[in-house]
């Protein structure tokens, strides 16, 4: 089983930044490899949005909203994945969730949620 642990939300004013971290561990064994790291988002009443994601290979996919605002980054030896928020704006509030796509371990490979973090922009 693999865990993926979410840090850095909170409460922050507009035009304000926020940097969120996610870590993957296996409970049992090493994690091998992880194809795609990233973040999703939900805010109350609205589906889960993509925020953004990232390969091993470095190739950088964000939603449209979040475009020259926030940077994406990953750390493959350590398996983690940090977003970096600047120029927040009500609109980003949402619980944030971080998503591991193709996680390879002894066991299996399989795709994990963390339990999200939430990130509040209020004045």
């Amino acid at each position: 089983q693999v865990q993926l642990v979410e840090s850095g939300g909170g409460l922050v004013q507009p035009g304000g930044s926020l940097r969120l971290s996610c870590a993957a561990s296996a409970s049992t064994g090493s994690i091998f490899s992880i194809y795609i790291m990233g973040w999703y988002r939900q805010a109350p009443g609205k589906q889960r949005e993509l925020v953004a994601t990232i390969t091993s290979g470095g190739r950088k996919n964000y939603g449209d909203s979040v475009k020259g605002r926030f940077t994406i980054s990953r750390d493959n030896a350590k398996n983690t994945v940090s977003l970096q928020m600047n120029s927040l704006t009500p609109e980003d509030t949402a619980d944030y969730f971080c998503n591991a796509e193709r996680v390879r371990t002894l066991f299996a490979e399989k795709d994990y949620w963390g339990q999200g973090t939430q990130v509040t922009v209020s004045s």
